[in-house]
């Protein structure tokens, strides 16, 4: 028999207060767990944002360790009612070095992404788009590349968005489900493309479409408009002033021509700017903006003009179609084919697509020129792609071969550690001269020369690469020449490898470019085509150039072994320094190994590795550097081969890796 009481506990009414009591404490050990989960994904999410800084000068991160909650972390604020959660991150002007990481998304509650004035590097990651109580985005002042992710143009909550002053590629995405959107920044990119109807608060790249979407006049949350300082054209769209909610409009220098609205908000002088527009003009009785008044005819001379015209107009439209036809006939006559390099599974290109793809060769789309050619940046109507287009300067001696080579070169090879040509176009431009062209992916991060020397280079903006950065780049450089070297027949010898000449991608992933001096190895003994008639670059040329030796695999690793040097030392084989016998070689093995921070690049002899022993750290430099000096010795016998060579950097780089 039950005890006393235990009769009335175990009643039904007694079991409901049971079953109550039991569900309370259950339901408050969950969202006690949930909580808490939620502050340990923060803290994970934030660890693994710091894991992609590779450089921290300042020690911004010094706080962020296990002794300290990530609430009270440098830059870190966790907002209320859940005091766990990070609502903002700011780390503005703290000029670090790195990627953002892509788990920074699982911050769910961030309301504040503040990362501007920084060096971060690498694309803008697309789980940013994620983030749904995400209203301000800050990440202008940096080196990021790639396109602006498509999930941004998602986000219903971003009111601020600034990516100005980065290196970001491609078209602008569609912001029409951006309902919150009131700024945006784009300014200082290469951008292209047209401008989305749907954009509110405006400040655009010099590269963009030129002309204003007449939809714009139709966006009803639009409050402020500022186009100013870019290069727009054609006439200001009248939808603009069908609005009256507009509060200010700038559309200061531009190319804006024609006759201004009358209506709207152009009937308020104070609230709209529109000087530096030459070309604008307004009507006699409304010029309040005391612009030139546009010109008019009267009736008599404009029926004076049309009865001229019809005279006139037959037979000279009768002469240019002649002439038009006989033109075309003419051109299809001569029209050369595509040229040596084409083949089957290249797409076809003409002359008119490449004139639109680099906008008529403008100096905007312009990224490099030497003496036997100019390379631009474009887009053809059939990709999205952007794409860099090398034009040989015909009337350059050399130049014509050089295309013949890299022709050659481009359709014998595949690596991933060489450019990649998407086509080319060998045909006749619209005065029936000769061009030719080649059309290779674009790489997104250009040159490594731009890295080691921006100053060098006109509006680069600083940036460093770190060891780890160095070490994969030498790793990349030595499997394309041990590809060309040893697993080509014949072997293939570039002749002209130097910084200016290796490419990184959107990924930092370097490829080695310019075949235009490139020779095959002939298996005819004594063949002269293998007698040294190369044009190298000075500082990279192997000496037995000067000796009348012939092209061998040991030219093209003496080369290795100075690029090798010069990432280390941040210095040229042909800066004023090296006279009166001293050379970047003999520079580095008089300090090798016990003094090499005397000659190291100072980023590099000082850069804060995240957990990474110093002392290893230090002997992965000291074995690469060896690398660079065994590969750039004198005597072409004592250099070691590219097999050797990636051998050992892929040695180094494993146990670099693993522990840094």
């Amino acid at each position: 028999m039950a005890p006393a009481g235990t009769s009335r506990f175990f009643s039904p009414h007694g079991t409901l207060i049971l079953f109550t009591h039991l569900l309370f404490l259950l339901s408050s050990n969950i969202a006690a767990q949930s909580i808490g989960n939620g502050s340990e994904i923060d803290r994970q999410a934030l660890l693994s944002f710091k894991s992609g800084i590779s450089r921290d000068p300042r020690q911004v991160l010094g706080s962020w360790n296990t002794t300290i909650h990530f609430c009270r972390w440098s830059g870190v604020m966790c907002g209320m009612p859940r005091p766990f959660r990070v609502v903002s991150l700011d780390l503005s002007s703290a000029k670090l070095d790195g990627k953002i990481s892509p788990w920074i998304a699982n911050l769910t509650s961030l309301r504040q992404l503040n990362l501007s004035d920084n060096y971060f590097v690498g694309v803008i990651p697309y789980e940013l788009g994620t983030l749904q109580h995400l209203q301000f985005l800050k990440l202008d002042k940096n080196s990021l590349v790639g396109a602006i992710p498509r999930s941004l143009g998602t986000s219903r909550s971003l009111r601020y968005v600034n990516l100005a002053d980065n290196r970001l590629l491609g078209h602008i995405p569609d912001f029409d489900k951006m309902t919150a959107l009131r700024i945006l920044d784009l300014s200082s990119n290469n951008l292209s493309g047209s401008i989305p109807s749907s954009l509110g608060n405006v400040s655009l790249s010099t590269s963009l479409q030129r002309v204003i979407p007449s939809a714009i006049g139709n966006l009803g949350q639009l409050f402020v408009l500022t186009l100013a300082g870019n290069k727009f054209s054609g006439q200001i769209p009248h939808t603009i002033a069908l609005k009256d909610q507009y509060q200010k409009l700038d559309l200061s220098n531009n190319y804006f021509e024609g006759e201004i609205p009358t209506r709207g908000i152009f009937r308020n002088h104070s609230a709209v700017i529109l000087d530096g527009n030459t070309g604008l003009c307004a009507s006699a009785t409304t010029n309040l903006f005391q612009l030139q008044v546009c010109t008019t005819t009267s009736t008599v001379e404009s029926k004076k003009d049309a009865l001229l015209l019809v005279k006139v107009i037959p037979p000279i439209a009768i002469a240019l179609l002649s002439f038009i036809f006989f033109v075309v006939t003419l051109l299809k006559q001569r029209q050369p084919e595509a040229g040596p390099c084409y083949t089957g599974t290249m797409k076809k290109v003409s002359y008119g697509g490449i004139v639109k793809a680099t906008n008529w060769f403008s100096p905007v789309n312009k990224i490099s020129s030497s003496r036997t050619g100019s390379i631009y940046i474009g887009r053809f109507e059939f990709d999205t792609d952007l794409v860099a287009i090398k034009l040989f300067h015909l009337d350059e001696n050399g130049a014509r071969s050089s295309f013949l080579t890299e022709c050659e070169v481009l359709r014998n090879t595949r690596h991933r550690n060489l450019v990649k040509a998407v086509t080319v176009c060998s045909t006749v431009d619209l005065e029936n001269n000769e061009f030719k062209a080649i059309v290779f992916d674009f790489m997104a991060n250009g040159s490594l020369d731009m890295w080691l020397h921006p100053k060098l280079h006109k509006n680069t903006p600083k940036r460093v690469l770190s060891f780890g950065q160095r070490l994969r780049i030498a790793m990349d450089v030595a499997l394309a020449l041990d590809y060309m070297h040893n697993q080509l027949t014949p072997p293939l010898i570039h002749c002209d490898l130097k910084p200016g000449n290796i490419l990184l991608d959107y990924d930092m992933t370097a490829r080695v470019g310019d075949f235009g001096s490139a020779r095959f190895l002939s298996s005819t003994p004594g063949n002269s085509e293998d007698l040294v008639g190369v044009e190298g670059t000075i500082g990279y040329v192997a000496p037995e150039y000067c000796m009348g030796y012939r092209v061998s695999t040991g030219c093209d690793v003496y080369s290795f072994g100075i690029l090798v040097l010069e990432m280390l030392t941040g210095r040229r084989p042909t800066d004023a320094m090296f006279t009166d016998g001293l050379s970047l070689h003999r520079l580095v093995n008089s300090a090798f190994p016990d003094r090499l921070g005397e000659v190291l690049d100072s980023y590099i002899a000082h850069e804060q590795q995240n957990e990474c022993d110093k002392v290893l750290k230090q002997r992965c430099i000291v074995h690469l550097v060896e690398v660079g000096l065994l590969c750039s010795m004198e005597s072409p016998k004592d250099r070691p081969g590219m097999a050797e060579v990636c051998a050992k950097i892929l040695s180094l780089k494993e146990t670099f890796f693993e522990l840094c």
